[in-house]
């Protein structure tokens, strides 16, 4: 499995190192136009895997134009998000830098799976999409907002991280969806839970504590790295894998109140191919705000369209 990841800045390295981990890759490739840097990066790989005794094999290039063959890649290239700064603000910088990619690297690896991980991440998935005209593409979309989304409530009600379930969804950004439908813990829904162990749960406040913390993170490190990496890291291995597992990603959706579909995350499963999700077991409401969602990336689509003119 030959996995290829662009864009080698704070995420990337994170990201990097977390794939060299997975015992189904045996190539991965790294690019960053930045001099040197994916070789700097490569090489330091290069010593942790004889402590790793991984034998995947690492490339290092400055220009995407030469990943060849590649069976899936991350795009990560771009403009990261900082404390305080919206992920639209993003848009025109990224949004030639993704068209440039699209342009480039699908005719070299027309068979590959693409994961986009570009904010404003929903709308640059749509516009490399549209671009490139390639089958499987996906953003990353709410998979990282639901790793948090579990953290949290594993916070509140002191119990183990993985005796939680449930999934964002919706727009990675000011429109996320929060599904609390979907929301488990211990086996229970969310309010038989409650209801046994006698607590009340404020659905604002871990909503607003998911948001806080991760701007908090941001104003303290200047990005974040791990969560982001371990999210991409369970996207690839679901595709290369083929598990079918259920993650929220973003994939094209249609509303009537646009002209296009655009990416927006729905749980589904995710393997080879994409689908179904789970979105008609979700409520009226959910639903609704599904569709708010998909207006909202489909208006930062446009300008992401306009600006990569």
């Amino acid at each position: 499995m030959h996995v290829a990841l662009i864009g080698i800045g704070r995420v990337g390295q994170a990201t990097a190192f977390a794939l060299a981990h997975e015992h189904y890759i045996d190539e991965l490739t790294l690019v960053d136009l930045s001099p040197k840097l994916a070789w700097a990066v490569g090489e330091e790989m290069r010593h942790a895997r004889v402590g790793m005794h991984s034998p995947i094999e690492v490339n290092a290039f400055e220009n995407a134009s030469e990943i060849t063959s590649a069976d899936i890649i991350i795009v990560a290239a771009g403009q990261p998000a900082k404390a305080g700064m919206g992920r639209r603000l993003l848009v025109a910088a990224n949004a030639k830098i993704i068209k440039s990619l699209a342009e480039t690297i699908v005719p070299r690896n027309p068979q590959a799976r693409y994961v986009i991980v570009t904010n404003p991440v929903d709308a640059m998935a749509t516009l490399f999409k549209k671009t490139s005209k390639a089958n499987y593409v996906i953003s990353s979309g709410c998979h990282l907002d639901t790793l948090r989304f579990r953290a949290e409530i594993a916070k509140h009600f002191k119990v183990p991280l993985n005796h939680v379930e449930g999934y964002v969804a919706g727009e990675h950004g000011d429109n996320d969806v929060y599904l609390w439908s979907t929301t488990k813990v211990s086996g229970l829904s969310l309010d038989e839970y409650s209801r046994e162990k006698n607590r009340i749960v404020d659905k604002e406040d871990i909503i607003n504590e998911v948001h806080e913390n991760t701007e908090a993170i941001l104003g303290k490190l200047g990005g974040t790295m791990y969560g982001p990496a371990t999210s991409f890291r369970q996207i690839v291995r679901s595709i290369a894998l083929n598990t079918n597992s259920l993650i929220s990603v973003g994939t094209p959706y249609k509303t009537p109140e646009i002209p296009e579909p655009v990416h927006i995350s729905v749980p589904l499963k995710l393997g080879m191919s994409l689908g179904p999700s789970i979105e008609h077991e979700l409520t009226t409401q959910e639903k609704k705000g599904l569709q708010e969602a998909a207006k909202a990336v489909y208006n930062t689509y446009e300008i992401a369209r306009e600006s990569s003119t």
